[in-house]
């Protein structure tokens, strides 16, 4: 039968570390072709949207879906796994926290690849929903000294602030700018709901990444279309669905500032196909979307440590 898991269950099992192995791994297999993914869809409701996206990884031994629903109050998250060999559904996760955890790790492993290796201080531009996992995901493939968070609220940042520092054993700064957060940062962390950007071009340092993690809609853009211009290596979680949803890209390639021949999949990147950055002078540039491989394969984990600990219950099919 298959196997229901809370928040609380997923909670209990997964960790920062665990996720980013399994991203990663979902990104190898992407690039090996041994794993295939279908970008987000919209469907509207007529008060927001029905979104679901779906992966198969037949070497993982799962296939499967994320769902959510958009309307006037908080969306919820469900992903569904299913066995690639008896099709049979396997498992149903809350799927809120996870989505949380499994979008840090994307930034996480994209900075492991394209971060100079020597980087060591953060620019956090938002303290919402999403931002705690964005700085511990960066945290766990560098050795980060310190961070600096600015956002639109002085009390989030400040406890965002106050919680991290304590959490990752770092200094953590609040700021009053979002250029002076950036200043000076080697690794930079956008995720905020903005329609417009946060972000300038005219403050990037060379050697910078930049992770840009929280628009996945068409209509909006968190950087400008001079951080776009300055970007010597740009790397998406995958192009097809960038082409859809990211505002940050869709725009400035109408614009001819860049192309979509420039644009590459992170699992290029993973597999080494292409180089993270090929000069520590190069200013790298992450544009993550969210992927249901990210899901399926961080699902797919948690459903093997909670059947060994017991958790969960069982559906009655």
């Amino acid at each position: 039968m298959a196997l229901y898991l809370t928040e609380d269950d997923v909670a209990e099992v997964l960790t920062m570390e665990l996720a980013l192995e399994a991203v990663e791994e979902g990104f190898v297999h992407l690039a090996r072709g041994t794993a295939h993914n279908f970008p987000r869809h919209r469907l509207p409701n007529g008060n927001g949207s029905f979104n679901f996206m779906t992966a198969t990884a037949p070497d993982l031994g799962v296939m499967g879906m994320k769902t959510y629903g958009v309307g006037s109050g908080r969306a919820r998250f469900f992903v569904y796994l299913y066995n690639t060999d008896t099709g049979e559904l396997i498992a149903m996760i809350e799927a809120s926290g996870m989505g949380q955890v499994r979008t840090g790790a994307a930034s996480g492993v994209a900075t492991k690849y394209m971060a100079r290796e020597e980087a060591s201080t953060v620019g956090m531009i938002g303290s919402g929903y999403q931002a705690a996992t964005q700085l511990e995901a960066v945290c766990k493939v560098r050795d980060i000294k310190s961070a600096k968070i600015f956002s639109r609220t002085q009390d989030n940042r400040e406890r965002l602030a106050f919680v991290m520092e304590r959490r990752l054993n770092i200094e953590v700064h609040v700021v009053a700018s979002g250029e002076e957060c950036v200043d000076g940062a080697d690794i930079v962390n956008v995720i905020t709901s903005s329609a417009k950007p946060v972000l300038l071009g005219k403050w990037l340092s060379p050697g910078v990444h930049i992770n840009a993690a929280g628009n996945n809609h068409w209509m909006k853009q968190e950087i400008d279309y001079e951080a776009v211009k300055r970007s010597d290596v740009i790397v998406t979680d995958d192009v097809d669905g960038a082409k859809i949803e990211c505002g940050d890209l869709i725009y400035p390639i109408d614009r001819g500032i860049t192309t979509w021949n420039h644009i590459r999949n992170l699992s290029d990147v993973v597999a080494g196909t292409i180089k993270g950055r090929t000069s520590d002078d190069d200013i790298t540039l992450f544009e993550s979307q969210g992927l249901a491989i990210e899901d399926i394969a961080v699902g797919i984990r948690v459903y093997e440590m909670a059947k060994e600990r017991g958790l969960g219950r069982a559906l009655p099919f």
